[in-house]
């Protein structure tokens, strides 16, 4: 017994220091920030703006590093693999740390497990895209298309998220339609417009300059309400899809066993920034949404979700990969 508390003592003076080093000395160098997708996509575009901030706020370079590719698992396992020190933390999108778990049958991560949470901040809805010349006018025009001949139309899908977010789409309106991958909405945008795919579900935020643009029409959205940015584009849940509803949200996660003096600064940080003035008008001016939660509460719902979503795979028979 003497033995044990002998150690149990020399445990807790040795990790004095680096509780200490981690209230009083983080940071003391740049942070890298690995966004999963590319430049120009809404999830790189809060992304940076919240590393605008994270710098003014902590003192030092925060530097972001898109790695997309793999529905987002490039980006999480760069992460999982970085040293639990809190210079390298996940900017994720829902696909690495919710939708991948319920899409895929084995990641070479876990993200319950390898990921530490460190606050959720935001969100955007999503839009229901095809090319301005569409011969679609309309959702129902396309849904009616894709019931006509199953299989006919190709759809672009940047991530696993909106592989999901499709999938359960065309089984609601009880349609068939093949998905093509993309490395994000950006690259998946840029082919609609240019007709390689005949739509997508994408964020709003990422294609709402392309239809200002002339480029593409949205024909839906996938959230409970209308945007003051398109008054007239409807929801999907007022064309009869009650319980359709899906929207692409951010937070940070850091990698397991970062020291939580790390964690709880960071997220005193990042809550305190999205909830100030200064970030709603800039959230309300790109169409997204404050979306704030603790490290705790994007635990919770991140499991809420990754549920949720496992439960729309079973249920419309949404192909594993």
């Amino acid at each position: 017994m003497k033995q044990y508390m002998a150690m149990m003592a020399l445990a807790g003076i040795s990790l004095m220091p680096q509780a200490a080093f981690a209230q009083g000395g983080y940071p003391d160098r740049p942070i890298k920030l690995v966004v999963p997708y590319p430049p120009g996509s809404g999830t790189d575009t809060v992304a940076r703006y919240a590393a605008r901030r994270m710098e003014t706020a902590l003192g030092k370079p925060v530097v972001i590093e898109n790695k997309p590719g793999g529905n987002a698992i490039i980006a999480a396992q760069t992460v999982v693999n970085a040293p639990a020190d809190g210079y390298t933390l996940l900017w994720a999108a829902n696909g690495p740390v919710t939708t991948n778990v319920a899409l895929y049958e084995k990641l070479p991560y876990n993200p319950l497990t390898d990921l530490e949470p460190v606050a959720r901040l935001a969100y955007s809805p999503m839009g229901v895209y095809v090319p301005a010349d569409s011969p679609f006018k309309t959702a129902e025009d396309l849904f009616a298309e894709a019931k006509k001949v199953p299989g006919k139309l190709n759809y672009g899908s940047g991530s696993a998220t909106y592989n999901i977010a499709t999938e359960w789409l065309m089984s609601l309106v009880g349609a068939k339609a093949n998905a093509i991958s993309y490395k994000g909405s950006s690259p998946t945008l840029t082919d609609l417009a240019g007709k390689q795919v005949d739509f997508a579900i994408a964020e709003y935020s990422a294609g709402l300059p392309l239809v200002k643009g002339g480029k593409l029409r949205m024909l839906a959205l996938t959230s409970d309400r209308r945007m003051k940015s398109e008054p007239e584009t409807p929801t999907l849940q007022e064309l009869g899809y009650k319980e359709y509803f899906q929207v692409a949200w951010w937070g940070i996660f850091a990698p397991k066993g970062t020291p939580k003096a790390v964690v709880s600064r960071l997220e005193s940080t990042l809550l305190t920034v999205f909830k100030d003035a200064e970030t709603a008008q800039y959230l309300e001016q790109n169409n997204f949404s404050a979306f704030t939660g603790t490290a705790e509460q994007l635990r919770a719902f991140q499991k809420a979700e990754i549920d949720r979503e496992s439960k729309l795979v079973k249920r419309f028979n949404i192909p594993k990969l």
